[in-house]
């Protein structure tokens, strides 16, 4: 039997956003080899490579925290299909360790805007067209700092944690609608965010104090550098199985993709 004929998500209709780099683009290309429709969205360029291999996939290229923009984004792509069955808020930005006594005002909106208010407005925009279907999955990428304090800044924790609320209150405030909306939280992944960290906001007192837990889950390289153990893939399929029928009855949970981290 193939992987994709128990993937449960061949033909469907997702969303994912930040598909360009990292889990987003980990988690298009696994959606597009199981035989889904993928909507891609990112503030960057087209990932051509995943375009030139799969005439299933569309891309649009917007920065969701404009005005407008996600309206618009979700517009086209059920224009284009007629239905939207999956949303992955995969985009996301860190910060530079900052803490309640250093965090910069603009740093705080960069990254609440960013990975708090524009997955909540992907949410509300998707809704509608789920609740006519009476069905959809929502699955919403969080961290492992969105249900710890010592993983991350004051920035990015406040920003996960709010993302963690949001996703258990939609999934029960929908759950009667067919509409299930649960979360990943990826500890340590070897992508490229860290290039997201506006370097003049870097904490060092900030980060010289949450890196002993950062530690407990990742190694470091010869310069001290954390070294992640988790895998792009690692994430993807954690997320892919959300989204999928296969969990079908999963609805508000909140999966540590971590190796164990989430045990302390």
């Amino acid at each position: 039997m193939s992987k994709s004929s128990v993937s449960g998500v061949q033909n469907k209709v997702v969303i994912v956003t930040g598909c360009s780099s990292g889990i987003g683009l980990a988690t298009a290309r696994l959606f597009l080899d199981r035989q889904a429709l993928v909507f891609g969205i990112d503030v960057g360029a087209i990932p051509q490579k995943l375009a030139d291999e799969h005439n299933t996939f569309t891309f649009h290229r917007a920065n969701l925290t404009n005005s407008g923009a996600v309206d618009e984004a979700v517009s086209q792509c059920h224009q284009q299909y007629g239905r939207v069955d999956v949303l992955v808020n995969c985009a996301g930005v860190s910060d530079g360790w900052s803490s309640a006594d250093s965090i910069h005002e603009d740093e705080w909106e960069r990254v609440m805007a960013i990975n708090l208010t524009v997955p909540i407005r992907l949410m509300k925009a998707v809704l509608p067209f789920m609740k006519d279907q009476k069905g959809g999955a929502i699955v919403n990428v969080a961290s492992k700092a969105g249900v710890s304090g010592a993983a991350a800044g004051i920035a990015y924790t406040a920003s996960k944690h709010g993302l963690v609320g949001a996703t258990k209150n939609v999934a029960w405030r929908f759950h009667q609608d067919g509409i299930r909306c649960n979360g990943v939280l990826p500890g340590g992944v070897a992508t490229d965010i860290a290039s997201s960290v506006q370097m003049d906001h870097f904490d060092p007192a900030g980060f010289n104090a949450f890196f002993p837990i950062v530690q407990m889950h990742v190694s470091k390289d010869s310069e001290g550098t954390p070294v992640p153990v988790i895998g792009v893939d690692d994430v993807a399929r954690g997320i892919a199985f959300l989204a999928s029928d296969e969990s079908k009855m999963i609805n508000g949970a909140l999966i540590p993709i971590d190796n164990a981290w989430s045990t302390i």
